[in-house]
């Protein structure tokens, strides 16, 4: 049944989808208001640790007070499903507390690994589809949660609307149609700034109503690194190089540039990961060729160029807006929007923003100490690199200069942290 049909449809039933809600900034605030505009879906229980943030987000779509229930830290998963049961909506500060409702699915979108891990890990063991809204997660320890989500019979997914989400669908068409795949990417949206603070950054995320840590992690490309990690684990394309390529371009300029070198690109290898700067953004894109001679007529006669590289470009990706998509899919037809495909083929590594001194304790994404970079997984396995979803608390217990990657040897990682616990199981599965 088409999606709009089957919501239209629980909508007259009274009986729509129950979504809980980690994480109510900029992107979960968002997502509640477009579930709101919609039929078939509620978000119907939200955790922050900003309560009066997440109790706004329910007003501002027309919830009454007196149908939003805030709880306490220590209530129970019985108390809120009561309320959910009786019409109204939960608020918490306890995130572990949302898998536990009697809810279909959940959407993680704190962007923190550490405490996205905790909340896939719950949601699949109460046998929620998880619906993560958090790449950075997903890039740490996404093929162990993929693995548990398969055995629970539930769904671990990334959301529709970011990039990966975005270029999956392109990918998946140029696959379904044979065509040769060259490579996949997305325009970055904030010019590179690999030092990039929160401090420098908090005016700019002020105005947008978002973190600060997060527009840092934007602007110093570690959001770039982890989508496109997220990409090549989902479809086994590589990094070209290490750190991608990253040059300048148009949409009309993509197939000319995201080519092999031999034909004028900047290509090494074909069947690779990248990004564009420049008026690419917020787009995505997919270079492909063919070798069949009437296909190229073909492409050439309905304009896409001359070849023999062409790009499949999409101008747009709606974020949290789109992401209910990925929740519908996940309950109404139990598919995945974009997940690992099997063991990790690309690693997004940990990079000194600073010189780092013995004693710091690292301040993960977006902070001011390091910045991600993209590495194909057998060479960061190789030279024990530190992935990036493992640096938040780790100490430093030798120097380690300005741009120099990460090992493991150069960190004591915060060993009462679960997703180190669950990085060092995946690594045992990857073995």
């Amino acid at each position: 049944m088409n999606m709009a049909v089957a919501l239209e449809q629980r909508q007259r039933e009274n009986r729509p989808i129950r979504v809980g809600l980690v994480g109510v900034g900029q992107m979960g605030a968002g997502l509640i208001a477009q579930i709101g505009e919609m039929n078939g879906m509620d978000v119907v229980a939200a955790a922050d640790i900003d309560l009066p943030r997440a109790v706004g987000a329910f007003r501002a779509i027309g919830v009454l007070e007196d149908d939003i229930v805030v709880l306490p830290a220590e209530a129970t998963a019985e108390q809120a499903s009561e309320a959910v049961a009786a019409g109204k909506r939960v608020v918490t500060s306890h995130a572990a507390l949302i898998p536990d409702i009697a809810i279909d699915a959940v959407v993680e979108a704190t962007g923190m690994p550490s405490i996205g891990a905790v909340i896939a890990y719950r949601s699949i063991l109460a046998r929620r589809h998880i619906i993560m809204l958090n790449v950075e997660t997903d890039v740490t320890v996404g093929y162990l949660l993929k693995r548990m989500a398969d055995a629970a019979n539930v769904v671990y997914t990334t959301a529709a609307g970011d990039e990966p989400g975005a270029i999956l669908e392109l990918y998946d068409f140029a696959r379904t149609l044979g065509f040769e795949i060259i490579a996949a990417g997305k325009g970055k949206n904030n010019q590179l700034d690999r030092s990039a603070t929160p401090q420098q950054v908090a005016e700019k995320a002020a105005q947008q109503e978002m973190s600060p840590k997060m527009l840092a992690s934007f602007v110093d490309g570690t959001k770039t690194m982890v989508e496109m990690t997220a990409v090549a684990n989902a479809t086994g394309l590589v990094p070209d190089v290490s750190g991608m390529h990253g040059p300048q371009a148009t949409p009309e300029t993509l197939a000319q540039i995201f080519c092999p070198k031999e034909d004028g690109g900047v290509l090494e290898h074909t069947g690779v990961v990248d990004y564009a700067l420049g008026n690419v953004a917020p787009g995505v894109f997919l270079i492909f060729t063919t070798h069949q001679p009437k296909v190229v007529k073909d492409l050439q006669y309905l304009k896409l160029g001359n070849g023999p590289y062409w790009a499949l470009y999409r101008p747009y990706h709606l974020a949290n807006i789109e992401t209910p998509r990925s929740v519908a899919l996940a309950v109404l037809y139990n598919q995945t929007t974009l997940a690992p495909k099997g063991p990790p083929v690309a690693e997004t590594t940990t990079v000194a923003k600073r010189d780092l001194q013995v004693g710091d304790i690292l301040d993960g994404l977006g902070g001011t100490m390091v910045h991600g970079n993209i590495e194909r997984a057998d060479v960061a396995r190789a030279e024990k690199m530190l992935p990036l979803g493992l640096s938040e608390r780790a100490r430093v217990i030798r120097p380690v200069s300005r741009g120099q990657t990460l090992t493991y040897a150069d960190v004591e990682l915060d060993d009462q942290s679960f997703i180190v616990h669950a990085r060092r199981l995946q690594d045992l599965l990857v073995e």
